[in-house]
């Protein structure tokens, strides 16, 4: 019986590239007792599995809480394997306005002690008595009152890309830090204001709502489905969008375009842009916003001296890296002093461009200088075919020129990275061996692990 992944996610993106069937995007939740998180998981995995069901899900006594990549073709079937649980009849599944058939590249399902960590006892209040729910025409209209005040229970990297207008975008980086704040900032409208809230699918605002309303808040809204499902409504019924623009999504994609109106910049340069990327280095892997140019000359990098350590042999790579937690432990999402065009907290709610990739630097955000990049030629060689895990080698098919011991290589994949060796010894087919050439299959004893959808290049500067 199958409860876990058995194939990489380079394997699984090539099966799903050569099936070439449309999927969905789409994410759900729902807030039950579960007597037994485990078993729930365990068969939600076997289910999901057999229709692939991609994605990624949290089980716990509380609910359910799912973002998941599902065949289009298997959407029904998807569905009827929620509505087999009573608390899951009738359940909303927020569809995204956008697809991309790698959004997820694995079935993750895990049990945790709750679905989203709001750091609140749930003993010492009603969480099922909740704020009214809106859809996309009720909230529009609410947020046209003069006595609305909205709020974005979404963190600052979420909401620094696109929110909604004259919305309240705390400037924190955890959904259970922004509750006592806002609690704070608003104490003194808990009776003559409209409290209306927000986030990505609706989960947090579920348990916030209900956290407002013990607090004493009187009027207490809620967007039904979050910023998916609102996306959804108002290109459907041809509704004017208030929301301006990208939806941040936790999946490859990491933004979901709702608006042409961008409403952030590059945190290096300060060009118009919201494109999130996580910094090249492993030992870094900093969340931030960097446009296409920072990106070309900083090697998606979040500072030059990240841009030098992915230069640096691997080994040398692994040595700064010891001892040291992931990066994302250690590293604020887009919080870094290198980051000289980073402003969370200071969002005006006015768009500084509409997204257009020839838009010009804005004269009172003239870019910072940005080290020239070193030009080095690359000559694709070959392509990886296996890696061993034990005996920790690469097995790579040549397809252009030769390979020979001494040459400098670059060995680069999505997942991979950039890995850059020079080969002391090689094997091929079989055998010890100086010259490598097309159609020879070479082994290489490698300190990392390749993928299908690695490439093997002889580089020179």
């Amino acid at each position: 019986m199958q409860l876990y992944n058995t194939l990489s996610a380079e394997e699984r993106a090539k099966l799903i590239d050569q099936a070439g069937k449309q999927r969905l995007t789409l994410s759900f939740y729902a807030y039950a007792k579960i007597e037994n998180p485990q078993q729930f998981r365990d068969n939600l995995f076997i289910e999901w599995n057999k229709l692939d069901a991609l994605g990624r899900t949290y089980v716990a006594k509380e609910g359910i809480n799912a973002q998941m990549s599902v065949p289009a073709e298997n959407f029904e079937a998807f569905r009827e394997t929620l509505e087999a649980y009573d608390f899951m009849k009738d359940i909303r599944l927020n569809v995204a306005v956008e697809h991309d058939d790698h959004s997820f590249l694995k079935l993750t399902v895990k049990v945790r002690d709750k679905i989203v960590a709001d750091g609140l006892n749930d003993e010492t209040f009603d969480v099922t008595n909740i704020g009214v729910h809106l859809k996309a025409k009720e909230f529009n209209q609410i947020l046209d009152d003069p006595n609305t005040i909205v709020v974005d229970f979404r963190n600052h990297y979420e909401s620094e890309i696109g929110h909604f207008k004259g919305a309240i975008t705390p400037d924190v980086e955890t959904f259970r830090e922004s509750l006592p704040i806002i609690n704070e900032q608003l104490k003194d409208h808990k009776d003559d204001k409209n409290l209306v809230m927000y986030c990505t699918g609706g989960i947090r605002c579920e348990k916030a709502s209900a956290y407002f309303k013990h607090q004493g808040f009187k009027k207490v809204f809620q967007l039904e489905g979050g910023i998916i499902n609102y996306a959804k409504q108002i290109k459907d019924e041809g509704l004017e969008s208030k929301f301006i623009g990208k939806n941040f999504v936790f999946d490859h994609r990491l933004g979901e375009r709702i608006t042409d109106d961008i409403v952030s910049q590059c945190h290096q340069c300060g060009k118009p842009c919201d494109n999130h990327t996580n910094c090249e280095n492993e030992g870094c892997h900093l969340l931030f916003i960097q446009c296409d140019e920072c990106k070309s000359a900083m090697d998606n990098c979040c500072s030059s001296e990240c841009q030098e350590i992915i230069h640096m042999p691997l080994v040398e790579q692994v040595k700064l890296r010891r001892g040291v937690k992931n990066g994302n432990m250690i590293f604020r999402k887009g919080k870094s002093d290198k980051l000289k065009f980073k402003h969370s907290g200071e969002l005006s709610g006015i768009a500084l461009a509409k997204a257009d990739p020839n838009t010009s630097v804005s004269e009172k955000r003239k870019p910072t200088a940005i080290r020239q990049k070193i030009k080095i030629k690359k000559i694709l060689i070959a392509q990886a075919e296996h890696y061993y895990v034990k005996s920790q080698v690469g097995q790579f098919l040549v397809q252009n020129h030769e390979l020979k011991p001494g040459d400098k290589v670059i060995i680069s994949g999505p997942t991979t990275g950039n890995q850059e060796i020079t080969i002391q010894e090689m094997f091929v087919n079989g055998s010890q061996a100086s010259v490598a050439v097309k159609g020879d299959k070479v082994t290489l004893s490698l300190p990392f692990r390749v993928r299908l959808s690695d490439k093997l290049f002889r580089i020179s500067e």
